[in-house]
């Protein structure tokens, strides 16, 4: 089950993106709690920030960005994670069939999201669910904790 956070969501939602097999993947470098805390609300005041239950236990998060204008159709996925105490359970294609199921319901008719190229288990689950991949982006994210440049893959999926 998918749900929106809410401000107790807090520690969970920082644990996982500060997560040192997650965090290279995400969109922010390393921080204190009190350095996450103004991201967090603004995700949350804005309704994008998605919490993944299973068997009634935190399992993942995601963001679920929807665009404006000439591009209301699209929704971004990003900050995709499974808590690595659920992994290799099937957690992650679930997941992603209730985010598809999401846009279906926000009457969105494509979902983008990126992922590094070295990503490969991600790029796996999310070509399993039905994304394909449209470019590389090169040299797109900067991981200052590692002094390097990843490559991301632009993905989407597109509904019927």
């Amino acid at each position: 089950m998918t749900r929106q956070t809410i401000p107790s969501d807090f520690h969970y939602i920082y644990s996982l993106y500060m997560h040192r097999s997650i965090n290279p993947y995400l969109l922010y470098e390393y921080m204190d709690e009190a350095a996450f805390q103004p991201i967090f609300d603004d995700l949350q005041s804005k309704n994008l920030l998605y919490i993944f239950e299973h068997e009634g236990q935190k399992a993942g998060m995601f963001k679920l960005v929807p665009f404006a204008h000439r591009t209301s159709h699209i929704a971004f996925i990003g900050g995709v994670a499974i808590h690595p105490d659920f992994s290799g359970k099937g957690l992650g294609k679930q997941m992603f069939r209730e985010i598809i199921e999401r846009g279906r319901s926000m009457g969105m008719l494509r979902l983008e999201l990126s992922t590094a190229t070295e990503n490969v288990r991600a790029l796996r689950l999310y070509e399993s669910v039905g994304f394909e991949k449209e470019g590389v982006l090169r040299k797109y994210t900067w991981l200052k904790s590692e002094n390097r440049f990843l490559d991301e893959v632009m993905m989407s999926y597109l509904y019927a």
